[in-house]
């Protein structure tokens, strides 16, 4: 089992390098739900501070086959879907007082864009009001498939970075 060894290792990542492997592997997939990434992120415990965690995440997402993505993507709600799980319901707040009108729209766009791109459309919600997300929405649907690619890992980056933020410091 891996063992933090020195005092100026973060503590807040205490309990995930001394986790066993099931158990870290459990807490990690709430961040993302594709297993290469996954397997990255566990595999290099123990992590000497919130960096090396991030930046390991970052890495694993560059790694990522197309397949890979669409398995991670699979694991996040349409915009403005506030059925999911609590990490997505508090990233995508910015849609709770949103408008019938802004709401409709998002559904719309978010039916446009799975039929362009053939999957859910994923941004980093986080500090995003509804009509923002609308904005960037409407923006990235004319996009090339190759330019889009680029944009969903991008955010897929930015939302893992975030979710690893919340995972050890709860």
């Amino acid at each position: 089992m891996a063992q933090l060894t020195s005092d100026r290792d973060d503590p807040s990542l205490t309990w995930l390098n001394n986790a066993d492997p099931e158990t870290a592997r459990d807490a990690v997939v709430r961040c993302c739900s594709a297993p290469a990434w996954v397997d990255v992120v566990t595999a290099n415990r123990p992590y000497r501070s919130l960096d090396d965690l991030l930046n390991t995440s970052d890495d694993a997402v560059c790694g990522l086959t197309d397949h890979d993505i669409e398995q991670a993507i699979a694991g996040h709600p349409r915009i403005g879907d506030t059925s999911g799980e609590r990490w997505s319901r508090q990233e995508q707040s910015g849609t709770h007082s949103a408008s019938d009108d802004v709401r409709a729209e998002l559904a719309k766009g978010n039916a446009a864009y799975e039929e362009r791109f053939g999957r859910v459309f994923l941004i980093c919600a986080t500090g995003l009001s509804a009509e923002e997300m609308l904005a960037q929405l409407r923006e990235r649907i004319g996009n090339d498939p190759e330019t889009e690619r680029a944009v969903v890992r991008e955010e897929l980056r930015k939302i893992n970075r975030l979710r690893l933020e919340k995972l050890v410091r709860s």
